[in-house]
């Protein structure tokens, strides 16, 4: 049985026609590391509000372990939840010391416990010599690592986490994720986590959980999600791709599309003639002989890679090719380049 499952979980707010959350389903395993990833006002933070208990679903029903939490206008008080919070700006107390903003939760804790354990959750984050500390005296990874240790200090069977890696730079933000993540993996908590950034999710889950419009489109591994997306909007939301429309050919294992033949990794199961592809840019293999041509009519640098764009004949829609850095690439040349079947899918409109 599952650690935590959302059964139809809705959430329809007054004077609202659409669903924030539409009847999701979704059960995560004990010690597992979810990301619930999609655009702004996609559910995902009502999702999470309505499983920490900020929030009352308008039906469905949730539950922690052995416990239901909600069910019928049933619903038992955030605090008695069990579960740990990292706001997105920390919300950590400025004049109270790192210790006593960990010890902040621990009120049925004897003094001489608070103290230890406030010292084993600041040991665990890397901060034990921080405790007199203040919050501004700690940079803001250090500040991140001070707000898991006091949601990770009552004990709690699952921590929420709401875009915790939005506030830091872009250096930062990469180590906090490898940091985040082992701190998680050594308490062995169960946590869930909400981003509208992909590499935050891929590089933190153990599942992604994609939503959009109070839906959820797919669940799946990091890897599994993006080789095989499910349908166009996740093919487009994590990660750029490419998206032809075609038809299946009868040996099930090629699409006919308007570039040519595109070979498919395995033998479909699709029961349509007409399909769509999602074909990953990094599938796009610069090659002297490749089986497809077209005209370069953009060069981007990313400084890992260039990204190309490349006309097709009389395509509107010009084809996306990462190419090495350091490779040279002229904008008008006609280039050729075969495509990896491996970063191609199938997928759903």
């Amino acid at each position: 049985m599952s650690f935590i499952h959302l059964r139809q979980l809705t959430k329809l707010y007054r004077n609202s026609v659409q669903p924030a959350v539409n009847s999701i389903d979704l059960a995560i395993e004990q010690g597992e590391i979810i990301t619930l990833l999609g655009p702004s006002g996609c559910g995902k933070t009502t999702t999470l509000r309505m499983i920490a208990g900020f929030e009352q679903p308008t039906s469905g029903s949730i539950t922690i372990g052995n416990e239901l939490v909600y069910e019928n206008h049933f619903s038992v008080p955030p605090e008695k939840r069990g579960i740990g919070m990292v706001f997105q700006d920390y919300a950590l107390f400025p004049h109270l010391s790192i210790e006593k903003n960990v010890i902040f939760g621990l009120n049925k804790w004897s003094g001489r416990e608070k103290r230890k354990r406030a010292k084993e959750v600041l040991d665990l984050v890397g901060l034990g010599e921080y405790g007199s500390r203040f919050p501004h005296e700690l940079s803001g990874g250090q500040q991140q690592r001070v707000a898991l240790a006091r949601a990770l200090a009552p004990k709690p069977h699952v921590v929420l986490m709401d875009e915790p890696f939005s506030n830091l730079d872009a250096g930062l933000r990469e180590k906090m994720r490898f940091e985040v993540t082992n701190i998680l993996r050594k308490a062995n908590t169960t946590a869930i986590i909400v981003t509208h950034d992909q590499k935050d999710a891929f590089a933190v889950s153990d599942r992604v959980v994609v939503m959009n419009k109070g839906v959820i489109q797919q669940t799946a591994t990091p890897r599994e999600m993006y080789r095989c997306p499910k349908n166009c909007f996740v093919a487009q939301f994590v990660g750029k791709t490419n998206l032809l429309s075609g038809t299946l050919c009868d040996d099930m294992q090629h699409v006919d599309t308007h570039i040519g033949k595109v070979s498919l990794p395995s033998q479909s199961e699709s029961i349509l003639e007409e399909v769509k592809v999602s074909i990953r840019p990094e599938g796009c293999r610069l090659a002297e002989k490749g089986r497809y041509a077209g005209t370069v009519q953009r060069v981007t640098y990313s400084g890992e890679y260039q990204e190309v764009e490349v006309r097709l004949g009389s395509v509107a829609e010009p084809m996306i090719i990462y190419a090495p850095i350091e490779q040279e690439i002229e904008i008008d040349s006609i280039v050729s380049f075969d495509i990896t079947p491996e970063l191609v899918a199938l997928v759903e409109n």
